[in-house]
Formats: C-alpha cells, structure tokens, sequence
C-alpha cells in the first residue's frame, strides 16, 4: 500500500509550495503508520507504481475576487495556463500485464502487438480537469469565444455538445460524492464598520502530488501521429457496445 510521506504545508495557492508554518513541522505521516486513505482502494495504475504518491498540507488561497489565471474570460494566455495542466494530454500505454490490476478488461481496446501491446488510457485525475475545463468553456462571458472557435467538444454540433457538456457536469457530481471532502468550511467576519460572516473558502487541504503526476503523464504519451493500425481490432466475442457508454 501507498503511505504518506511527511508533507509540507503550504500557505497560498496551489501553484507555489512555500510557507510551511512552524506549528505544522512536527506534523508527518510516514510510511509505516497504517492510515486507512482512498488510494489503499485504488486500481494501482502505473502512475502509482512509477511515480509513487505522497501528500502535503497546503493551504487554499480562494478569495472570491482574487483574479487568477485559471479565472479570467477566455483568451489564448488563459488556454495555455488551462492546457499546462494537462487537460488535453494524449492517452498514455498500460502495459498487459497492469491492465487487470488498473480495472482494464481484455475486451477493451488494446494496442496492436507489432506496436508494443497494452492498453491506450488516461489518467483519469486529467480527464476530471478536462472536464472542468469544459465547464470553464461553457460558462456564459466564455461560450461565444469558444463556440466560435469550434474546436473540442464544440466541434460537434450543439446537440453533442450540450450532451458532453451535461455528461461533464455528472461525471464530477460522481467523483466530489465519491471522494467526499469531510473538512469544515468555517466563516468569518468582514466589513469592520457593520460587521457580517462570510463563508472563508481559504482552508487547508491535504494534497496529492500533482506536479509529479502530471509530468509522469505528459512524459508517457502515445505519438501524436499514429499509423493506421496501431490499435488491435476487436476479436471475436469482444464485447461491443451499440453506443456510447
């Protein structure tokens, strides 16, 4: 099983990894104790065998008008910002012999042998993001710009579109009830003249490696240009579905 290592806590946005807070260095968690966490229950997919997770404390830094990057109307420097992320990544290669262990079936698509074998798939963490990012292109100031633009989902007519929009929205519904958050979110006051409470987003999360992941999925991507054969067709009594799943 995967243990946590001892984090840092960090104390700003997720993108800086700095202001570990004196009251927090006794904190660690190590790889002996036997904490019960969300990746004892996890396929172990490659990511978690090469890359290993480990978790930080870190504080959020979420103010309602604070004007990151990640915020702002749509535009090519807000794209990019979203595409290092990793939201558009290629599919990565599970090897054979990981595929039962990472809930790959031998029905499912597979690389043609001459190619090397396996399994096409995506981390599905990036594929979250890749939908929030969607949700990003949906909001009202963004649609035009990305309708216009036709590219993505919006390369599909408006009826695919608002399906693969709609189906985003469900798919993290599924994943924030499955991975629930059971910290608190607390409030504070604001305006000093005529004080009033505020719910204060600005909480301490305990945070995956991200970094590490993504540049492990960026590094693991298929050629952009595949030939022709590359996947391995269907063989007989492969299991194929009549329509989108």
């Amino acid at each position: 099983m995967f243990r946590e290592k001892s984090p840092d806590l960090e104390d700003g946005d997720f993108e800086s990894r700095e202001g570990l807070l004196p009251e927090e260095e006794d904190e660690a968690w190590t790889q002996e104790e036997e904490i019960d966490t969300c990746d004892d229950w996890l396929y172990p997919a490659p990511v978690m065998s090469e890359v290993g997770i480990t978790y930080h404390l870190q504080k959020s830094n979420n103010p309602l008008l604070r004007e990151t990057v990640y915020r702002q109307e749509a535009s090519p420097e807000v794209d990019s910002a979203w595409d290092a992320l990793g939201v558009n990544y290629r599919s990565i290669r599970v090897p054979p012999e990981e595929a039962a262990g990472s809930d790959l079936s031998s029905d499912q698509v597979q690389i043609n042998p001459r190619y090397g074998g396996g399994f096409p798939a995506n981390v599905e963490g990036l594929q979250h993001l890749q939908c929030l990012n969607l949700l990003r292109q949906s909001l009202y100031f963004n649609y035009d710009y990305y309708h216009s633009k036709g590219e993505g989902a919006f390369a599909n007519n408006d009826f695919i579109a608002q399906h693969q929009i709609a189906q985003c929205v469900d798919v993290l519904r599924q994943q924030l009830m499955c991975t629930v958050d059971t910290g608190v979110v607390g409030q504070v006051w604001i305006y000093p003249e005529n004080p009033e409470p505020f719910v204060n987003f600005n909480t301490r999360q305990r945070c995956k490696n991200f970094d590490e992941i993504r540049e492990w999925a960026e590094q693991h991507q298929l050629p952009e240009n595949l030939p022709a054969d590359f996947l391995q067709p269907p063989a007989p009594g492969d299991h194929i579905y009549k329509a989108m799943p």
